[in-house]
């Protein structure tokens, strides 16, 4: 890892030049952060779980036809992804009031959504990733009508796919964050899904007792919060009996 140009350094991942023109290879760490950075620690085994979730549930994805940035995991903490231009907005999609949503509109939290609802914000650390409007993301330039257009479909049915998935093994989708960038294959460009999808960015709740299995378990002090990770893992199929260690990755995604 030493021997390759570190491009950029996020908050709970490294993007390194990848082996090919055109790709980056992502490595997951274990740190964690909250509150926008305000709160840091480490959760033992994150990277590796997160890895493998991300992987599992792009891969599924990428089989219903969502364009994703991912080609394949490498290793234990690393995976092979497109390089993409990033659009600088996370999208929200909450299915139950839960976190800020809840207390901004004092909604007990845990409430079923009459639908669910969609929301942006604009990625930044400095201003604490603060909600913003299309009508400010079409101002700003930051996405085209059309961008926008395409990645509130693609939110949808992402929603509609990992609702089902999970609630299939036991667990709730209460909201969850996505980002996207802009792909260029031979002068054309496409919105695709990049960054990661795991209990980093998921809220799930276990349907029968409600308990939280995400980073939640570390924003609010609730312990266990390596076995959290590790219990998603093990819902989808993809942690063995002897716990988080490498596997074969799967055939590159094309």
């Amino acid at each position: 890892m030493s021997r390759r140009r570190r491009i950029y350094d996020c908050k709970a991942k490294v993007l390194f030049e990848g082996p090919e023109p055109g790709t980056l290879v992502q490595y997951f760490k274990d740190d964690a952060t909250a509150f926008n950075n305000q709160k840091k620690g480490t959760i033992t085994g994150k990277g590796v779980l997160n890895n493998r979730i991300s992987e599992y549930l792009m891969v599924k994805l990428g089989e219903i036809g969502i364009p994703t940035h991912f080609v394949r995991r490498l290793n234990m903490r690393e995976q092979l992804v497109r390089e993409v231009e990033i659009i600088p907005l996370e999208v929200v999609i909450r299915n139950v009031a839960a976190g800020s949503l809840a207390k901004r509109l004092g909604i007990a939290e845990g409430t079923q959504l009459p639908r669910s609802i969609i929301e942006y914000y604009y990625k930044s650390d400095e201003l604490g990733d603060p909600m913003v409007s299309e009508e400010h993301i079409t101002a700003f330039n930051w996405a085209m009508p059309q961008d926008l257009d395409e990645m509130l479909a693609l939110s949808l049915r992402i929603n509609d796919f990992l609702t089902g998935l999970l609630l299939g093994v036991g667990l709730r989708l209460v909201d969850f964050k996505l980002e996207f960038g802009r792909l260029y294959e031979n002068e054309e460009m496409r919105i695709v899904l990049a960054d990661e999808i795991s209990p980093d960015n998921c809220r799930l709740w276990d349907v029968k007792t409600g308990e939280k299995l995400d980073k939640d378990r570390f924003r609010r002090d609730l312990g266990n919060v390596e076995e959290a990770y590790q219990e998603v893992a093990r819902r989808l199929g993809i942690l063995p009996e002897g716990g988080p260690r490498d596997m074969k990755g799967p055939s590159t995604m094309q």
